[in-house]
């Protein structure tokens, strides 16, 4: 299926001209990958470079039959359309080939992160009913430890040479069991039937299981052909595990409707940036997106130490971006941040395109086929410049790669989907050119002397200063305020947690941002309390602070 790129110089242009394809009985693993198999089967489909330099490159034929291969082998051990299988698989190559096999036999894909311990993984395997875990040879000893109390899994399958445990089957094995040709007709599933689940971040409560359709790659084109401006033959990289959504907005759907090539850096341990800064010369990677996070740690680097000619368009989501990493990335290589908003119950909601002018700090404008408003209180429209949640118009139906509900749970569906919208919990504000600015979850709104503050433009002010790596805004309990600004800290290599430093990053914020938003305390720790996919727990933050209080 071949899908042509919609030319735009202008947002308004691409509002009017754009229109998401409708295929019937949509399936990405046979109407993409296999059809661009059977048209180009040496076209370059993915680079995968691991934690030792090796490179291998792999085609768009070696990916059909691959998947093919293992699509008919779990298909003849009894894996059928419907059930469940968690993929625990790093960043290896056997990933996107067990994922693309799950698409055609119609079988629920559920990536799941490699930090998971064996008490998670009984709580979502027995939550999802999970039948199957496909798994690398180093998790396989805490899928084992879980396995006795999972009694709904059929089979286990490892990948790697490590000692393979009784009852399991080797990947490698198992795969040339299988057929390397699987045909259109043979495809289990499409279009509404599920595609896949992933499990929430869990930053205000457990995880929830967000089902999506087969239709949800299409919502992705929006993501890799018109945000990451992707072109056939561009080498992208998106810097993400392959147990969080974000790989599939960056490593799979939209990359591969475009074109593009799929770049994998699989390092494992600790995060290097300026390891990371020289594969993507090496490789001369033309776009890239991370997580502002990420570009921190980059910009802390000397860039001009690194070849990145190569780049030609920067993208960035998954929290907020701050100006000054903007303006130092802007300044070190003529390449502006493009922001993007969306969430693991969506795929690309809102985002600055390249059509447009960035504006730093604002997540862009609504993506066309998202009916994006901002309601009150009260569910009234905001008017520009007055903060309400951000909610998507669904009356006159859902947009492809919004979630079909959280599994189980009809309740939490209902609440996030009533009135005829779909409320995100997010809250943002809009300006008169209609570009979106993010204030942050519901929950993590300040109230202080009457004030509402964003944690975000607080920690956007610190983390301006040179000594602060990342920072936790919140609220604490205040007799007289109602409630705090309260700031933790994490500090730069060569900076002393002292009452000094606090002054001159309170009185930093107060020259920044608005001088009543300034932090009345500081707490500097090692490292801020994360989800398993990196997002700050701030609700853990605040729990902390509550319980203190009421001690004391």
């Amino acid at each position: 299926m071949v899908f042509e790129k919609v030319r735009s110089k202008s947002y308004e242009e691409f509002l009017k001209t754009f229109a998401l394809p409708q295929p019937e009985n949509f399936n990405f693993a046979c109407d993409v990958i296999d059809a661009r198999a059977a048209e180009d089967p040496d076209g370059p489909a993915l680079i995968h470079v691991d934690d030792t330099g090796i490179r291998r490159e792999y085609s768009y034929g070696w990916l059909s039959s691959r998947s093919s291969r293992m699509a008919t082998a779990l298909r003849d051990k009894g894996l059928q359309k419907g059930d469940r299988v968690m993929v625990i698989l790093y960043r290896r190559m056997e990933f996107w080939e067990t994922m693309l096999a799950l698409h055609k036999i119609g079988a629920v894909a559920i990536p799941s992160p490699s930090l998971l311990t064996d008490k998670d993984i009984v709580q979502r395997a027995g939550f999802a009913d999970v039948r199957c875990v496909v798994c690398e040879d180093s998790i396989t000893p805490t899928v084992e430890k879980a396995g006795s109390q999972c009694e709904g899994l059929r089979f286990l399958v490892q990948v790697g040479e490590g000692d393979l445990p009784e009852k399991w089957l080797d990947y490698e094995e198992l795969l040339a069991g299988g057929r390397e040709t699987f045909s259109r007709e043979e495809a289990g599933a499409g279009g509404d039937d599920p595609l896949l689940v992933f499990f929430s971040s869990g930053t205000t409560g457990p995880p929830k299981m967000v089902q999506h359709s087969h239709t949800y790659p299409l919502g992705h084109l929006m993501t890799g052909m018109y945000w990451h401006d992707l072109e056939p033959g561009d080498i992208h990289l998106t810097v993400s595990d392959t147990g969080w959504g974000k790989a599939l907005w960056g490593k799979f759907y939209g990359q591969w409707m475009s074109g593009a090539v799929v770049f994998v850096y699989d390092f494992r341990g600790k995060f290097e940036p300026a390891k990371l800064l020289q594969v993507v010369a090496e490789n001369r990677i033309t776009v890239f997106c991370a997580p502002p996070t990420v570009y921190r740690f980059l910009i802390r680097e000397d860039l001009s130490a690194f070849d990145l000619s190569s780049l030609r368009h920067c993208t960035t989501a998954g929290e907020l971006l701050n100006e000054s990493v903007f303006q130092a990335w802007n300044d070190a290589l003529g390449l502006p941040l493009y922001e993007g908003y969306g969430q693991t119950e969506t795929c690309l909601q809102v985002a600055t395109f390249p059509f447009m002018e960035p504006k730093p700090g604002s997540i862009g404008r609504p993506a066309p086929g998202w009916k994006i408003v901002l309601l009150d209180m009260e569910g009234q429209v905001c008017a520009p410049g007055v903060e309400g949640e951000i909610c998507v118009d669904i009356r006159a139906g859902k947009p492809h790669g919004l979630f079909d509900g959280y599994l189980k749970e009809p309740e939490k569906t209902a609440e996030a989907m009533r009135d005829g919208f779909y409320h995100t919990g997010d809250k943002a504000w809009m300006d008169e050119d209609g570009y979106l600015w993010f204030l942050g979850r519901v929950d993590d709104l300040i109230k202080s002397s009457g004030y509402r503050i964003g944690p975000f433009e607080v920690e956007s002010a610190l983390v301006s200063h040179e000594a602060v790596v990342e920072a936790a805004v919140t609220g604490v309990p205040d007799t007289v305020r109602g409630q705090a600004v309260k700031a933790t800290v994490v500090l730069a290599a060569g900076f002393d947690p002292t009452a000094e430093l606090a002054k001159e990053l309170q009185n930093h914020v107060k020259k920044v941002t608005a001088p009543y938003k300034y932090p009345r305390i500081i707490d500097f720790v090692s490292e801020l309390p994360k989800t398993i996919s990196g997002k700050i727990k701030r609700g853990e933050i605040r729990a902390r602070d509550e319980a203190a209080a009421k001690q004391g």
